[in-house]
């Protein structure tokens, strides 16, 4: 009889272990369901931050092309109105000049 009652509070034990094993198992599946909702709450932060900060990158660079485009343009108009007033300042030395430059670029194409 000794034997049936060994076995019956082993069979309890085993029991106890098993339903606290369970309640372990379910905690954990808790805690991972969790973590996994926080870091998907993180990434979603982080694209959220990076895209804020790709588009001001974006209209940063786009400020400061349209500015170096701007400036480029009017080095370029100041540069042909100073070559403009230079030739209504020496018209005779202008045409020498391109007479000249014709002629070498002329040189330099029949070399070939």
């Amino acid at each position: 009889m000794a034997r049936t009652q060994t076995n019956g509070s082993a069979e309890k034990n085993a029991e106890k272990a098993y339903a606290d094993l369970e309640m372990q198992i379910a905690t954990l599946k808790s805690d991972v369901a969790q973590l996994t909702s926080t870091l998907g709450d993180f990434a979603q932060a982080q694209k959220e931050q990076l895209g804020v900060a790709a588009s001001d990158s974006i209209d940063a660079a786009k400020k400061l092309g349209i500015a170096k485009a701007e400036a480029a343009q009017a080095q370029a108009r100041d540069a042909v109105a100073g070559a403009e007033r230079a030739v209504r300042a020496n018209p005779m030395a202008s045409v020498g000049f391109a007479a000249g430059a014709g002629f070498l670029a002329g040189l330099l194409a029949t070399r070939r």
